[in-house]
């Protein structure tokens, strides 16, 4: 998951080696004075957590990786 846009990140909702579903919130963004929900587009394993709340953050920056759940 890369950052949509500059911003600051407000919380992240997950850690290195869970699981995730799609639609699953991943972190949330605080940009433009608004909170952007950042949402698992496909289920997976989370593989590696970029932030942390409060870091500041440009546009296109990773966050989050996710790889394919193992069967």
């Amino acid at each position: 998951m890369l950052a949509p846009m500059n911003g600051r990140v407000l919380a992240v909702d997950v850690q290195h080696g869970d699981t995730v579903t799609k639609g699953q919130r991943l972190a949330v963004l605080e940009a433009m004075k608004m909170e952007h929900q950042l949402l698992a587009r496909r289920d997976g394993v989370v593989d590696q957590v970029a932030v942390r709340a409060g870091d500041q953050v440009a546009t296109r920056a990773l966050l989050v990786s996710l790889v394919e759940q193992p069967d």
